[in-house]
């Protein structure tokens, strides 16, 4: 699996036991490609195929840095960072760079709710209003406009498993959901300052289908998870993430906000100029670099890391939930998190939106047809990536 990281000083003890893990990183002018990670050598090994491939993408008319990261039987086979982290070319690229990894945070997010899923706090299939009230009665669109919208009462139950796999039913965007989107703007959803009152804001807006009807990738559904880890875990989103996963796994480069001694670690954030030129970006966050990518900490997309802290969670998974000491989720949930999902709905097929070569899983994509997808991982490899062009990939056959 991929990930970069600090060097042997912080080669922090998650000893892989599976075969293979890659995690692979290319941010939006600047990239990163992950493995799992064991003692790091002094001297970074390199595959020279990999090597090749990222110093030309990190060429002139390229990306402008990336970090990869692979591991294959728990030794590190490629190891290294290329390229710059900003516009200037004047702080080069570094294996412990620090990425924002947006919808990679989802994940993570899901490895949450799991943990409370084990500890028989949540069940997969619990009513998502059984914890979250705001939820009950929930309506569903079926026509007219958002000024006029036709609706009927929810025929099936929103539940846990639905948040999970993105067939909840929200919708924030895209062809056919207008109407629904303009009522998300009108609550104004997405200008909320906390989890709580997204959550509460979005339960006044209609459902764009049956839950469990159509798999719909966006944000919604794992805010809605990530409330409800704060409503049944007992903390504060943000502190549960950090109790419960970030410190037994040692992830101290991992968070919603990087602390300013870091921040010049942070790799710029770029996007295309007019003139088809890298620009950067007008976020805030691109502005000052390691602020919060979000106005609360958001499982949907909040998370800045680096490779080596994202790939000794990967391992994690990698190896049943258990990272050195630490048992974080049993084998057995780790692979039901892996596999497709989607077979436990009423979709015409069980697969994605994107492809019909992968379905998903509790937390990310499952590999269903590696020629279809044009990939050489094999059948059931799991991931997912994030907005700046940062991926992941475990691969527990190879």
């Amino acid at each position: 699996m991929y990930w970069p990281s600090h060097g042997p000083a912080h080669a922090r003890h998650c000893r892989p036991r599976a075969r293979l893990a890659v995690l692979a990183w290319l941010m939006l002018a600047v990239g990163q490609a992950a493995a799992s990670s064991p003692e790091r050598p002094a001297s970074p090994p390199r595959l020279p195929a990999v090597d090749a491939l990222l110093r030309e993408s990190t060429g002139r008319q390229g990306y402008t840095g990336a970090v990869a990261l692979v591991i294959h039987d728990g030794r590190i086979v490629h190891d290294a960072g290329y390229g710059w982290q900003d516009l200037a070319h004047a702080t080069p690229m570094q294996r412990d760079s620090i990425f924002r990894i947006y919808s990679m945070t989802k994940t993570v997010a899901s490895v949450a709710a799991l943990m409370l899923v084990e500890e028989g706090r949540l069940d997969l299939d619990d009513p998502v209003a059984r914890h979250l009230p705001e939820f009950s009665g929930l309506q569903v669109f079926t026509g007219g406009t958002a000024a006029a919208p036709q609706l009927r009462p929810a025929r099936q139950t929103l539940t846990v498993r639905h948040l999970l796999t993105h067939t909840a039913g929200f919708a924030a965007g895209g062809e056919g959901f207008e109407a629904v989107t303009e009522l998300l703007e009108h609550q104004q959803v997405q200008a909320a300052d906390s989890l709580a009152t997204y959550t509460t804001r979005l339960a006044r807006v209609p459902l764009a289908t049956e839950p469990g009807t159509r798999f719909r990738y966006d944000s919604t559904s794992i805010e809605v998870l990530s409330r409800l880890v704060e409503v049944v875990g007992g903390l504060p989103f943000e502190q549960f993430m950090q109790q419960r996963i970030f410190r037994p796994l040692d992830m101290r480069d991992t968070g919603f906000v990087v602390p300013v001694r870091d921040r010049a670690r942070v790799v710029a954030l770029t996007t295309m100029g007019g003139h088809g030129d890298l620009v950067l970006a007008d976020e805030v966050h691109a502005r000052v670099p390691g602020s919060a990518l979000r106005p609360y900490p958001s499982g949907a997309g909040g998370l800045y890391s680096t490779a080596g802290d994202y790939g000794r969670f990967a391992q994690m998974l990698l190896d049943g939930g258990r990272c050195g000491e630490v048992q974080l989720l049993r084998p057995s949930t780790v692979a039901l998190m892996m596999q497709n999902q989607l077979v436990h709905t009423a979709l015409p097929r069980p697969v994605t939106e994107f492809s019909d070569a992968e379905g998903f899983g509790l937390g990310g994509s499952v590999l269903l047809d590696p020629a279809l997808k044009g990939r050489t991982a094999s059948v059931g490899a799991f991931g997912w990536s994030g907005a700046a062009s940062t991926y992941y990939t475990i691969d527990p056959a190879r």
